[in-house]
């Protein structure tokens, strides 16, 4: 098994307060929904609020109103998967939501910490390296690329020209211009990669790198800032991944995403295009200029790791 230390990060002013982001995630879900999409009346210019009241969702959750209050004021220490379970309902959480909710709620000490080196077994390595067609990318905690193979760098660029601590999804959408070309959609990637960080943040809310990641980038991108206020969470498994290549033009590539078995913080994403499409033919085109087709360094043969 091969070990990948850690980028080392500057610590951040303060950290991330899971009593804080349970009460900001419960109030966000509540405020999102109208009393029209559950079935109450609604009295139009006389509601005071956004979204549903505090009773009303503890109405509807069958909870009572004070214990739904202490909950959405952070303090989940004592509730029960039962009553999570109702309030998911009556917010009508996504699954992604509602095991966000769980792990505000009712953290679990985790037996290694959280800002432990990154572990990458061996034949996943070389995994990588047989896809000789196919972009791939292991993904680890807060973003961070561990490894990739050559027609990810042929694709995304080669990340081994970069530091180790900017070999991170979140620092390139944010903090690197040619990111925001690169994807013809960059909001929806931006909102990804900020949804997936929340979702970290409610499984290891004592990380200190990240609670330094968010504290940089909240200081350096406004975007980051809107995006990390709304506490969306979702875990992207699939779809179409839209790019503007500077060599070979538009690619539409199917994304594929694999969490791993005995490593499920770690995500395997793979990109490929519809057989005999001409993002299979772009590809193609990458593929066999090799080191030409980087956008940043030098590719080689194997793949690269962090």
């Amino acid at each position: 098994m091969d070990e990948y230390p850690e980028p080392v990060h500057e610590p951040a002013a303060g950290a991330l307060d899971p009593r804080a982001e349970l009460s900001e995630f419960l109030r966000t879900r509540r405020a999102r929904l109208r009393p029209q999409d559950v079935g109450l009346p609604d009295y139009g210019r006389y509601r005071r609020v956004p979204g549903l009241r505090r009773e009303e969702l503890a109405q509807l959750a069958g909870v009572s109103v004070a214990y739904y209050t202490r909950l959405e004021q952070g303090n989940g220490r004592h509730v029960s998967a039962e009553v999570l379970d109702a309030i998911a309902r009556a917010l009508r959480l996504s699954d992604a939501e509602h095991a966000h909710l769980t792990h505000l709620a009712k953290p679990k000490q985790k037996k290694k910490p959280a800002g432990r080196a990154q572990q990458v077994r061996g034949p996943l390595r070389t995994l990588l390296d047989t896809m000789d067609g196919v972009p791939a990318i292991l993904v680890g905690r807060r973003s961070d690329i561990l490894v990739w193979n050559r027609m990810a760098a042929a694709v995304f660029g080669d990340w081994a020209e970069l530091p180790a601590r900017e070999q991170n999804w979140a620092r390139l959408v944010f903090l690197r211009p040619e990111y925001r070309e690169l994807f013809v959609d960059w909001e929806h990637k931006a909102s990804d990669v900020v949804s997936q960080l929340r979702m970290d943040a409610g499984s290891h809310p004592n990380d200190p790198r990240l609670s330094a990641l968010v504290g940089e980038l909240s200081v350096k991108s406004e975007e980051f800032r809107r995006l990390w206020a709304t506490h969306d969470v979702k875990e992207r498994c699939h779809g179409i991944q839209r790019l503007h290549h500077p060599l070979v033009g538009e690619l539409d590539l199917r994304l594929e995403s694999f969490h791993q078995a005995d490593a499920h913080e770690q995500m395997l994403v793979t990109y490929h295009a519809e057989p005999n499409s001409p993002s299979a033919e772009a590809l193609r085109l990458l593929a066999s200029w090799g080191a030409d087709a980087t956008r940043a360094g030098t590719s080689t043969p194997s793949a690269r790791t962090a």
